[in-house]
């Protein structure tokens, strides 16, 4: 099966970031003011491209490959979450200055976006939230031994992923994700590879895999929410096992938890789609998107209460 063939096409650039290469996608018109698109664990910023050619001509897309994802350089050692905010804070720097901007982030990326929301209010004026919903909270009792399994991990090493094809790769994601249509399968693995001397590899650093030696603190990410001043959109999609794993390990109801935190909140909820919405239909994610941006211009957006509407055409 053939790849998805992009509409728009992506323009790379690559800047020096904290004292390593980032590879950043441009897409749209560069006078136009930038919407920065962030995206999730193991992805990388062209699997934006559904979503950009999905929403209207005239905007101006950037996404970064984080460190150590995709074209960007690699740490090749362990990772430290508030890395990433420090990036995403200089990047701001690079492109925007201080003018407030709009940040639409997915799973991690959607992480990342509401916590430097909260710290760099000033500096946001809308922010979109793809299932970046944060992690169940984790008893302080687990650190003993998340630190050992830490050790360990950091004693055996790590390794890189390789596939005989793509396609190979491709057929996979499918079986994982049924959801996922054939051409937008071989798009992403093809450019989640490279060429190896075996077939492809992975663009993608092994050490990410390492856990994180310190555990997650819920209580200091809902902190940081209830600092986000910005109009803030959550999507989420009723069939994502993380969603369903959060709420199950919490028993609490996502909406109800963001709702607690983010003082101008919009929630939209795809029944019939998974964790990697903008994968599985673009078209139905930009609608909302495209729908809330206008909603929310830089200069009309106004404090609204928050509210849930489901999407049930998806």
């Amino acid at each position: 099966m053939s790849a998805y063939e992009p509409i728009l096409q992506a323009r790379e650039q690559v800047i020096q970031i904290r004292g390593l290469a980032h590879r950043v996608l441009h897409w749209g018109p560069d006078e136009a003011a930038p919407i920065f698109l962030l995206h999730g664990f193991q992805d990388c910023a062209d699997t934006f491209q559904f979503l950009v050619d999905a929403l209207p001509r005239g905007l101006h897309f950037v996404a970064p490959d984080w460190r150590g994802f995709g074209g960007s350089a690699r740490n090749d050692a362990p990772y430290w979450f508030a890395d990433y905010l420090g990036d995403l804070d200089a990047m701001l720097d690079f492109f925007v200055g201080d003018r407030p901007t709009t940040l639409i982030g997915h799973s991690m990326g959607g992480n990342i976006a509401a916590l430097y929301s909260g710290v760099r209010a000033e500096r946001i004026g809308r922010l979109i939230s793809l299932e970046g919903f944060g992690l169940p909270r984790v008893d302080a009792e687990r650190a003993p031994d998340r630190l050992t399994e830490w050790l360990d991990q950091l004693r055996k090493g790590v390794k890189e992923s390789y596939y005989e094809t793509s396609d190979r790769l491709a057929q996979q994601l499918q079986r994982r994700n049924p959801r996922l249509p054939g051409a937008i399968a071989h798009f992403v693995a093809r450019v989640w590879t490279q060429p190896a001397a075996d077939g492809v590899m992975l663009r993608f650093d092994p050490w990410h895999r390492l856990i994180n030696p310190v555990l997650y603190r819920r209580d200091e990410a809902e902190a940081c929410w209830r600092r986000v001043r910005a109009p803030t959109l959550l999507v989420l999609g009723g069939q994502s096992e993380y969603r369903r794993h959060l709420e199950s390990q919490d028993g609490v109801n996502e909406v109800s938890r963001w709702q607690s935190c983010f003082a101008d909140l919009e929630v939209r909820d795809f029944p019939a789609l998974g964790h990697m919405m903008h994968h599985e239909d673009a078209p139905a994610v930009a609608a909302v998107i495209e729908d809330w941006l206008h909603r929310h211009r830089p200069s009309q957006a106004a404090a609204k209460s928050a509210t849930l509407i489901p999407d049930d055409h998806a």
